[in-house]
């Protein structure tokens, strides 16, 4: 991996391995839907608590290419619809999510006994990312 990526994915956790607001674009039919989510990201990846009967997840079943940004931060994805938060391998990655998204996590707004919440994996493909002037262009398929 050279300098420079390892760079950005330094930068990536720094900026976005917390609860962060990231905007998720995902293909229905021939048309892109945008929305809001709070999402963790980890090792080239962003996290996302979410509902399997959601439009989101709906359109992933149909195509998993996904588009994301925030925070100067651009880049493209494959989503994966992980099963129910509560399921084994899980368990590690709720445990941060938990941690990460505490101070509204359990308000009410999330229903973890539900089956139909799930957990979303965004595994990024490739990015920009700019900082203090810099630019980076991310190959998340390099290690």
């Amino acid at each position: 991996m050279s300098k420079t990526n390892e760079r950005a994915l330094t930068l990536m956790t720094e900026r976005f391995g917390h609860d962060t607001f990231l905007y998720v674009a995902t293909i229905d039919g021939d048309r892109p839907s945008v929305r809001t989510v709070n999402a963790f990201y980890e090792n080239g990846a962003f996290y996302v608590v979410t509902y399997a009967l959601s439009g989101k997840i709906k359109q992933i079943e149909k195509n998993p290419a996904i588009g994301v940004c925030g925070e100067w931060f651009t880049a493209h994805g494959i989503g994966e619809n992980l099963g129910h938060v509560l399921a084994p391998q899980n368990a590690e990655m709720m445990t941060k999510i938990r941690t990460a998204f505490a101070e509204w996590y359990d308000n009410g707004h999330t229903n973890e006994s539900d089956p139909n919440t799930v957990l979303l994996r965004i595994r990024l493909t490739d990015g920009i990312l700019f900082h203090h002037g810099e630019r980076f262009e991310i190959d998340f398929t390099v290690e």
